[in-house]
């Protein structure tokens, strides 16, 4: 088994197992699937609060205006009454007025809360720290764990126009955000490691020889983008613990050098010629006016 962690620039992203024999078209394909997945799960987690919170998205011609131009313009949103929360909706207000505010009770709030929160823990960028390898099935059941429970919260389902429900349906318009800078499509991807680009068409074990218990530090990047920054020789807490100890070295002379004390030496039971002294009666002379 080949280990690859898998890194976009300096951040840590997963762990993901492969063969020497692993063809790198195949590799490059997979490991994109899980990282845009990943990217998948973690946009629907940010989403799926605002949709505790304050219910489903308003159409895009409603959405930024206040209840005054909404009344004044006659625009009437026809997936209210469609889209209701399972046990009734509880009204609260969305400042930004992206949302309709008819948000789902307590329960069913606590129902989607549960959910992101596990669908975070299965592909977090702990499990890399923890050993465990992330597979695109893993991808999957965290994105089917949050379809499942949102159909139980709204089993009439979202308006089209929702981003929620755009991107279950892999319809997301990604265009113009931030997020859109971080996926990076199959024929795009490139995998580099040790400062050489991994090239289809090859084998892994091209690059690494035959040993099947190796483990490898690889970049992902978008084509075009050159070689990524090469791994630093010391890790980040390889560093901490360097400082650490060379700080408690520096504490410990510190305190070597203040107990350095050597004026024991003018003390009387440390004279060699003390008993000298006394037989000749040169002991308690002091010098100066009586």
């Amino acid at each position: 088994m080949v280990l690859l962690h898998v890194k976009r620039g300096d951040e840590s992203q997963f762990l993901f197992s492969t063969t020497v024999d692993a063809p790198l078209e195949t590799l490059i394909q997979q490991i994109t699937a899980i990282y845009n997945g990943r990217l998948k799960v973690d946009r629907l987690c940010s989403e799926i609060p605002e949709l505790a919170d304050h219910g489903i998205t308003l159409p895009p011609n409603m959405q930024g205006l206040t209840e005054e131009q909404i009344v004044e313009l006659n625009l009437k949103d026809e997936w209210e009454d469609k889209c209701m929360p399972s046990g009734g909706a509880v009204f609260k207000k969305d400042e930004i007025g992206g949302r309709n505010g008819h948000a789902p009770n307590d329960k069913m709030k606590e129902v989607l809360m549960k959910t992101v929160e596990a669908a975070k823990a299965l592909i977090s960028k702990k499990q890399a720290e923890a050993n465990v390898c992330v597979t695109m099935e893993m991808v999957t059941g965290a994105l089917d764990q949050l379809r499942g429970a949102v159909m139980i919260v709204y089993p009439m389902g979202l308006p089209p126009h929702d981003p929620i429900r755009m991107e279950f349906e892999d319809r997301e318009d990604l265009s113009g955000t931030q997020a859109s800078l971080r996926v990076i499509a199959e024929d795009e991807c490139q995998l580099w490691w040790a400062a050489k680009e991994m090239q289809r068409g090859k084998k892994v074990q091209d690059y690494v020889g035959k040993n099947e218990k190796t483990k490898l530090v690889v970049k992902i990047q978008k084509k075009g983008q050159g070689a990524p920054a090469r791994e630093p020789l010391v890790t980040d807490e390889q560093h901490r613990q360097m400082m650490l100890y060379y700080h408690r070295r520096q504490e410990e002379l510190k305190k070597l050098e203040a107990t350095d004390d050597d004026s024991y030496l003018d003390s009387e039971w440390s004279d060699r010629q003390a008993l000298k002294k006394q037989f000749q009666g040169l002991t308690n002379i002091k010098w100066g006016p009586r």
